[in-house]
């Protein structure tokens, strides 16, 4: 499947708890090796970021979509 999205992480489904309405979804997650973040010029300089600094990526979203 292709999507636009470009925070893709692929993985193996865990576990499964299905609810009245909703269900949620564990995901072991194994690729990528690297993923690419698209962020200001202004908040890369605040931040002083550098190759070979440790960083923490954080995915930012409304939702998590699943596809298989």
């Amino acid at each position: 499947m292709e999507l636009s999205a470009r925070n893709q992480l692929k993985g193996k489904v865990t576990n499964v708890e299905l609810g009245a309405v909703m269900a949620n979804i564990k995901i072991e997650v194994t690729e990528p090796g690297v993923i690419t973040a698209a962020i200001t010029k202004e908040s890369a300089e605040r931040l002083g970021l550098a190759e070979g600094d440790d960083v923490v990526a954080l995915i930012k979203s409304t939702e998590v979509i699943v596809g298989k």
